[in-house]
């Protein structure tokens, strides 16, 4: 352990980075701990983070403003590629690759010995980190405390900070496991772990975004998005940047209750674990987006999206943003938001999203032909139509007919 001198600690100022610092110092010889915040959204939780990195022990702190970088290189392809994992939308899944990029960015500019992050042995965000570290820094060392100490849960953490002088912005009794973003905000732990329990959506404190559904308006929201090519570029008639529309969708989605999630989600290290995800701004952008591409895609384009969109979810949750699948579904992707150009109003009402109207110069819809009235259609042409459509089940049923008789 002599050789590590110097490394790079992925710092969020929670409690499991917090009791990293003197845990290696302790174990590593007293080396040097650079800290590193990755901006990607989480406001206050970076205020007066300097002062507590370097109180710990920390020689210095990077916060890293990634929020723009987050949005545009990996929130919003992820958007259009419809990539939904077992209903979450990826929140934590998006941002680790992007934090993890920044993380090596600041060990090669440090010329550090290691990077170390505080996940546990049972997430899937050691997992993020560490492909996306081995994609940029092959060579690096990756020190993960949590697969090293003997602390084993969460009140041993908090006894080591306690004995460490650490300071806390938590208790015991509160102590849900949380992960927040510009795009989402996870919970795990506590009376969540027992899937019998409901989510105490209406007790003050617990959502940090938004509120119960049943504490929204009794009177619905308008919204409308316009895209291009499937990035939205405006909502409500005002143009505005990706990043800017999601934090204007927090709040609106926010205030309806829209965009809470509560599943049981299949970990890729093999367990099943319980989350309650609240994604207002997300859920109004990935509903808006799909209404849209129901009018611009044809129906092949779409089903096989579909079909890909599973496998990009995964590719995302599983940490292989930096493979050349993940590149390739992302050029098909592209090529098929070509024209997905248009605006969709959507009517937000007490955790519902309704659709309100869709507007596309490249609608595939046409009125004239679908109507229930008088068109163009010869309706005389799908008698043929049917003939040749059924005629393998019809000389299938012949067939075991005569093999009967």
């Amino acid at each position: 352990m002599s050789e590590i001198k110097k490394v790079v600690l992925a710092y969020s100022g929670g409690l499991d980075t917090s009791i990293i610092i003197p845990w290696l110092k302790e174990n590593y010889d007293n080396c040097e701990v650079v800290a590193v915040a990755g901006n990607v959204g989480q406001a206050d939780e970076l205020e007066g983070l300097e002062e507590k990195a370097l109180a710990t022990g920390a020689s210095k702190l990077y916060v890293l403003d990634l929020t723009e970088e987050y949005v545009n290189d990996y929130i919003i392809p992820t958007m259009k590629a419809g990539a939904v994992y077992e209903e979450y939308l990826l929140g934590t899944s998006t941002a680790r690759p992007c934090i993890a990029k920044g993380l090596v960015e600041v060990a090669k500019k440090e010329h550090a010995d290691a990077i170390v992050h505080g996940c546990t042995g049972k997430g899937n965000d050691q997992v993020r980190f560490e492909l996306a570290i081995k994609h940029f820094a092959p060579d690096m060392k990756i020190i993960a405390p949590w697969r090293e100490w003997s602390i084993k849960s969460r009140e041993e953490e908090i006894d080591f900070a306690e004995a460490h002088h650490v300071p806390l912005r938590i208790n015991r009794e509160t102590n849900y496991s949380k992960d927040k973003n510009l795009w989402h905000l996870s919970h795990e732990g506590l009376d969540l772990e027992d899937t019998g329990n409901e989510p105490q959506y209406e007790k003050p404190g617990f959502l940090e975004m938004g509120v119960s559904p049943i504490q929204a308006p009794d009177k619905p929201t308008y919204v409308t998005l316009e895209f291009v090519q499937g990035v939205p570029v405006a909502l409500d008639g005002e143009k505005m940047t990706a990043k800017d529309i999601i934090l204007k969708l927090n709040q609106i989605g926010g205030a309806n209750g829209i965009g809470l999630l509560d599943i049981v989600e299949n970990r890729l290290v093999g367990m099943k674990c319980r989350g309650v995800y609240e994604t207002p701004g997300g859920a109004i952008l990935y509903k808006a987006h799909s209404v849209l591409e129901s009018v611009c895609l044809d129906k092949m384009t779409a089903h096989e999206k579909q079909r890909l969109s599973i496998t990009f979810a995964e590719l995302v949750y599983n940490g292989q943003w930096f493979t050349p699948l993940r590149e390739a579904l992302s050029a098909f992707v592209d090529k098929t938001q070509e024209r997905v150009t248009g605006k969709v109003k959507l009517k937000l009402y007490k955790g519902n999203m309704i659709n309100a109207g869709v507007w596309s110069p490249y609608s595939l819809y046409s009125e004239k032909i679908a109507t229930f009235g008088e068109s163009d259609y010869k309706q005389s042409d799908a008698a043929g139509f049917i003939n040749l459509y059924g005629l393998p089940i019809q000389v299938q049923a012949m067939v075991d007919r005569q093999s009967h008789e």
